[in-house]
């Protein structure tokens, strides 16, 4: 018959807290107050029902134990006290090895019995180690050399569409706006931009068209179909206000 294992509260053995509490009150694992620790030891067990005290055997047995490491300390001639000392530091720091290992295998286990260790770093070595024979350097260099000498360099007509291109000014279409304006006074959208067919132009008009209706010179109906001159009176009226 297999023996029970008892879990009490978030520990599953007397080793198990004896190292919290280790742990808690900062105590030196490799050179333990056994007073001190028997005092927190026993404070935590003084808490547990007597249900608890019949389940947990083993946690009243490392009382025992402990209680009797701080009498043989107390006694003329200490030695075997420090031995029982000795062999309880050793079965806690074993123990703790065994937690720290457990929780290892946990984080690198992804189930069914297969464990994954963590992707490691290489370092690649970039050292150039291989040999090359003077006259394959020579070719090489004289290689790269033709190469660079043959380019095609690079001629004036390439730039010449962008160098070029046709430059159109927004005042020189402002004018072309109020010309037509004051003839008619009222002209149609559509109208105003015929003729009108490089891409800068149309760029320029339309610019044209924003600045003089901030400026107030010209207002668009509620569509913006149709362009409009402002007359005087009611630019200096507008002025005014």
């Amino acid at each position: 018959m297999n023996s029970l294992t008892f879990r009490l509260e978030k520990f599953e053995g007397p080793l198990d807290l004896l190292l919290h509490l280790i742990s808690k009150h900062k105590l030196n694992i490799y050179d333990i107050e056994i007073s001190e620790l028997l005092e927190q030891y026993l404070a935590f067990i003084d808490g547990l029902s007597e249900q608890d005290f019949e389940l947990a055997g083993e946690f009243l047995e490392m009382a025992a134990r402990l209680i009797y490491i701080k009498t043989l300390s107390l006694l003329p001639k200490p030695n075997e006290a420090e031995e029982l000392k000795k062999e309880l530091q050793g079965n806690l720091i074993e123990y703790s090895l065994c937690k720290q290992a457990a929780q290892l295998l946990k984080d690198v286990y992804v189930g069914a019995d297969i464990f994954v260790r963590k992707q490691m770093t290489i370092e690649a070595d970039k050292s150039y180690r291989r040999l090359h024979d003077k006259e394959m350097l020579l070719e090489a260099y004289l290689g790269i050399s033709a190469k660079r000498r043959n380019q095609t360099p690079l001629k004036a007509d390439i730039f010449k569409p962008i160098v070029s291109k046709k430059f159109v000014s927004v005042t020189s279409k402002v004018i072309y706006i109020l010309r037509r304006l004051y003839n008619n006074e009222t002209c149609e959208m559509d109208n105003l931009y015929k003729g009108h067919n490089d891409k800068s132009e149309r760029i320029a008009l339309f610019l044209a068209v924003l600045e003089l209706t901030k400026s107030g010179r010209i207002v668009l109906n509620d569509d913006n179909s149709i362009v409009k001159l402002q007359k005087k009176s009611k630019m200096h009226k507008n002025a005014s206000i």
